[in-house]
């Protein structure tokens, strides 16, 4: 019987690496997934919108999704990143289907704007496609009324809502109207910046970008949150959280590209290189971040060696 919950706690969104010709990085990738696996987090999101969902050909989305489903093996729950255009949102639902995935994250429809009950039709032909768990992504062009979402929790498949918008009066009113039914996940750009917004309303689940590289602390800053441990709240804030959020927000595309630069920083073999659109992080801003990262990992150390 399927298990109809959504993923708790931390999730990791691990990248597309590229190696010198532009291809995906198995090795790479592995070596991402392990990483986050053996940091403890709790589910895995392959092909989002970290791992440039936006720009992966049918083939490449299929070989890591199967990567990671041979990597995950079952450890924690697997999710898939489908969305865009719906024909191709459908065709990867069910490529996610078939290399055994526990759901997906369905992200906004291609461009379009669409009234409400245009997204509810989008969501619902992409839930019923298959059996598979379904967190559907408020974002973008696609943002759901409590009416809308409301409608499509008939959907068993249907077990989680995503939030990367900010509306807190449109928040609260969902988790207001549907309570527990839905799992709740914050994916706001770095969403350790609003969780503190979001715990009080029962979202107990959030996307890391800066797992990839310091999951440790991500994870310090968490419990720290959640035991009420507000001086380290504070501290992590001032001296890791803010100071990343404001390099991130110095170009557009960084949200991905930064997430990069800060791996290879670390030593994990993923180098600071993405597909256009998205620009790598320049070199001024890429030495800020690694000034954040070595003063960071010298106030709080990571289980394993780390030399930046």
């Amino acid at each position: 019987m399927t298990n109809r919950q959504a993923p708790t706690g931390i999730s990791g969104f691990p990248v597309a690496p590229l190696n010198e010709s532009g291809a995906i990085d198995k090795q790479a990738l592995t070596a991402n997934i392990e990483f986050l696996l053996e940091e403890g987090l709790e589910s895995i999101f392959i092909a989002c919108g970290a791992g440039e969902f936006h720009n992966l050909g049918r083939e490449e989305f299929e070989e890591m999704v199967e990567l990671a489903k041979s990597v995950v093996n079952g450890k924690v729950p697997l999710y898939t990143g489908v969305g865009g255009n719906l024909t191709e949102a459908i065709e990867r639902a069910k490529i996610s289907e078939k290399h055994g995935a526990d759901g997906y994250l369905i992200l906004p429809p291609y461009l379009i704007e669409g009234e409400q009950e245009g997204i509810y039709e989008y969501y619902k032909a992409i839930v019923t496609s298959t059996d598979l768990n379904a967190i559907v992504y408020q974002r973008a062009n696609a943002i759901m009324k409590a009416e809308t979402v409301e409608r499509l929790t008939q959907f068993p498949q249907v077990v989680g809502l995503k939030d990367g918008v900010g509306n807190m009066e449109l928040n609260i009113e969902l988790t207001q109207k549907i309570g527990n039914r839905l799992g709740w996940l914050n994916g706001m750009p770095m969403a350790e910046v609003t969780m503190p917004a979001y715990v009080p309303l029962g979202y107990n689940c959030y996307s890391s970008a800066i797992s990839n590289y310091i999951p440790h602390i991500s994870r310090k800053f968490y419990n720290a949150l959640l035991d009420g441990d507000q001086q380290t709240v504070n501290e992590i804030y001032e001296d890791v959280i803010l100071p990343i959020n404001a390099i991130r927000r110095k170009r557009k595309g960084y949200a991905v590209a930064l997430i990069k630069a800060g791996m290879e920083i670390v030593g994990l073999p993923v180098t600071n290189t993405v597909r256009p659109p998205v620009v790598p992080v320049e070199k001024e801003h890429y030495e800020e971040l690694k000034q954040v990262l070595k003063s960071a990992l010298q106030k709080y150390p990571p289980n394993r060696k780390v030399t930046i």
